[in-house]
């Protein structure tokens, strides 16, 4: 199936969000097709909303459900007791933007649910102001900093970054590890290695074009090889079960 422009023309009245996380769940299906028993792929949701409720908020919580317990807890509720501690006034506040971030990870059952590598689908929050450009390209850093495989898969096409170009301007590397010509829409994969006594970071990158199909792409899990990712046959199911058509 053909990549879709989910921006534009009729496709765009369909709820990104929706398809955003169908086509997460589709990769997470095929990884754990592949995948030994060992090691599990999921897509938990982050949404930005849930971390912005400020203390009084949960003191409020916490007074609402005092009111309507009648001294007992209800049914399979655990009361916690919180030692709570009220910091010194402020008057700096920074502005910040916490975006919804939907992902596929790749986990090690058997070792603490090590985290092994990671998909990143980019939201058009992630491209939308300059600090979160640079707060998706640092994030993309650490997991790099820590050996963990990366691929990033961008198909927005209302935002005109190329935010694997600002992970390499971010990490001061040299302009040959760029995209030529800064494309819109893209699939890149990293594999962290040490070779030859040196630390490295292998990179793939794909250019994409709405009305061609998607790559496969490696997608390296740390301390072992890599394992396929079908970027397309998970998007042809994605949208198959959303009933998205051309």
């Amino acid at each position: 199936m053909p990549l879709l422009d989910h921006f534009h023309g009729p496709i765009a009245r369909r709820p990104w969000l929706s398809f955003h996380s169908r086509w997460a769940s589709a990769l997470s299906d095929d990884l754990n097709r592949r995948l030994p028993k060992e090691f599990v792929a999921d897509a938990p949701m982050y949404l930005g909303s849930s971390v912005s409720a400020d203390v009084a908020e949960y003191e409020q919580r916490n007074e609402h459900r005092a009111a309507n317990s009648n001294g007992d807890e209800p049914t399979g509720a655990v009361a916690l007791a919180i030692e709570t501690y009220a910091p010194p006034a402020t008057a700096l506040s920074m502005p910040a933007s916490f975006p919804t971030e939907i992902r596929v990870e790749v986990r090690d059952v058997s070792d603490d649910y090590k985290l092994l590598a990671v998909v990143e689908l980019v939201s058009p929050s992630n491209k939308k102001e300059a600090n979160e450009r640079g707060q998706f390209a640092a994030k993309c850093l650490s997991y790099l900093g820590k050996g963990i495989g990366l691929v990033v898969v961008d198909i927005v096409t209302s935002r005109h970054w190329n935010l694997h170009n600002e992970l390499v301007r971010l990490a001061e590397h040299d302009d040959k590890f760029l995209m030529p010509d800064d494309p819109w829409i893209y699939a890149t994969a990293y594999r962290p290695v040490r070779r030859n006594k040196e630390d490295l970071i292998d990179l793939w990158t794909w250019p994409l074009a709405v009305g061609t199909a998607l790559p496969a792409v490696p997608l390296a899990l740390k301390g072992y090889g890599c394992v396929r990712l079908d970027l397309e046959a998970t998007y042809a199911e994605a949208c198959t079960r959303l009933r998205i058509t051309e």
